[in-house]
């Protein structure tokens, strides 16, 4: 599961529908409708919100929309109200590392996606999040985690 901290207009199209299937299963381990994923580090800084389902819906009405200016279809139903909440923070750390992370994937995946994003130089966070200066979160798995 990747949960991106980045916005969303930096994601493939594959990357785009893997981030919005993967939201709404989160969605529904934080409305304890399944069982899987229950423990994923991915989920702990929607878990740590005062209002978690709110949090994943705000996080997920971000990825409708780039997919609605794409051209996507992605049911609106499938997630439910929005109302502003307060930011999660993140981290500048981490925020360096899932772009290396994308710009890997993107390089294998979509060339021609990367060439455009590769010289980025100012990266912008998913709305949700408040990027503040630190380290790679501690719920990230690296390669030196495993």
């Amino acid at each position: 599961m990747r949960l991106w901290t980045l916005h969303p207009r930096y994601l493939d199209a594959p990357g785009l529908v893997a981030v919005w299937r993967e939201g709404l299963l989160a969605r529904a381990v934080l409305r304890e409708q399944t069982r899987g994923y229950r423990h994923h580090p991915q989920l702990e800084r929607f878990k740590s919100h005062a209002f978690p389902v709110l949090a994943i819906n705000s996080y997920l009405a971000k990825i409708h929309s780039e997919a609605v200016s794409r051209g996507y279809r992605f049911d609106r139903s499938r997630f439910g109200s929005v109302r502003e909440i307060e930011q999660i923070p993140a981290t500048m750390g981490q925020i360096d590392y899932e772009w290396g992370h994308l710009l890997a994937k993107l390089r294998r995946r979509t060339p021609r996606v990367y060439e455009a994003l590769c010289d980025s130089t100012s990266i912008d966070p998913h709305p949700l999040f408040d990027v503040q200066p630190g380290p790679i979160a501690p719920w990230e798995r690296t390669e030196g985690s495993r």
